[in-house]
């Protein structure tokens, strides 16, 4: 995973509180200042529910929105440690070069 995969970027926007689609590409511009299109995002909705990290979250809004499962944080989780793993020996290497 990337700071630009789509997947890592919902997982992360969900990590502090349910959210529809629009709230997910709004965060994620905020946050990480990637533009994620509906195509692309809803998309990445779909593979990332169908693996059991996000969940629909019942609403009485037009609006469907979405939750972060215990696998989703796990998963997030991950690959937190792993970026931090590439950052920190890239960083090291930097040092030293």
């Amino acid at each position: 995973m990337t700071k630009t995969d789509p997947g890592l970027l919902v997982l992360a926007s969900l990590a502090d509180g349910d959210k529809h689609g629009y709230a997910i590409m709004t965060d994620i511009k905020t946050f990480a200042n990637v533009e994620v299109g509906p195509g692309t995002l809803y998309g990445v909705i779909t593979r990332l529910e169908e693996r059991g990290f996000i969940r629909p979250v019942p609403s009485e809004d037009r609006r469907q929105p979405y939750h972060l499962t215990a696998s989703g944080r796990k998963q997030l989780e991950e690959a937190i440690a792993s970026l931090e793993t590439v950052v920190r020996v890239g960083s090291r290497r930097l040092r030293h070069a």
